[in-house]
């Protein structure tokens, strides 16, 4: 599937809500939204974003945090208390599902559809959700995250974590996306690594298989966390 589209030209979102989706959960999902908040900011457009599930929690005296989610709740236009950022949090840092039997509670799909009303109530022009993990993360023994992205209708940006393996990982990856009927509005390269080797190539083959534009290319940096990421974004964002 050779998509002649995916170029950084005149690629255009509009306002709306998107899931960020990874090849893994190491795929660099965070600071990819953490790119498109900024993004978004540089174009005049007002953000929040949403992590709904983070496990590997700290405690602090208002609650178990998440150091993803603080991110994003920095990295957000709109200020909102922390827990409109991230209602479900687990200390230990394990697949969500597993920590929430550890401490005999439920992923309750309730609650995240709350906590996603809440913040669209704020009218953000774009309302970026990060997943946990890959596409089919465990919810519990019966359902998966990307069922309720399903329900939702959301469209989809997909991080790959440029690493070896990942062209396997980012194929099946959007052919899963696509087969659950959703739309990829866009993929992101997220080097892993200082000097990957044959990384173009990667990318080039990449290009080849996901049917969707290449939103960015964000390179491997020292202290990425503290970095402006919005020039690397190659989007125009519209209201």
């Amino acid at each position: 599937m050779n998509n002649e589209n995916n170029t950084f030209d005149n690629i255009t979102l509009p306002a709306g809500t998107y899931f960020i989706t990874g090849t893994d959960t190491d795929a660099g999902k965070t600071i990819c939204t953490k790119a498109l908040l900024q993004a978004a900011q540089a174009q005049g457009l007002s953000t929040l974003a949403y992590k709904p599930i983070a496990a590997g929690c700290f405690e602090t005296e208002q609650g178990l945090n998440n150091q993803d989610a603080l991110i994003l709740q920095e990295s957000s236009s709109i200020r909102v208390d922390y827990d409109a950022i991230n209602p479900i949090a687990f200390k230990q840092p394990i697949a969500p599902h597993i920590a929430a039997e550890m401490n005999e509670s439920a992923i309750d799909l309730a609650v995240i559809n709350r906590g996603l009303d809440n913040l669209k109530l704020k009218k953000p022009s774009f309302l970026f959700i990060e997943g946990a993990g890959g596409w089919h993360l465990p919810l519990n023994h019966q359902q998966l995250f990307s069922d309720w992205v399903k329900q939702q209708q959301l469209p989809v940006i997909l991080v790959v974590g440029l690493k070896l393996g990942c062209l396997n990982h980012a194929i099946l990856s959007a052919k899963s996306i696509q087969q659950d009927g959703l739309k990829i509005v866009g993929w992101i390269a997220n080097n892993l690594q200082r000097n990957m080797p044959y990384v173009d190539k990667n990318i080039e083959t990449l290009n080849a298989f996901i049917d969707a534009p290449l939103l960015a290319v964000i390179p491997f940096i020292d202290d990425i966390e503290k970095q402006d990421l919005s020039p690397f974004i190659r989007v125009n964002f519209e209201k």
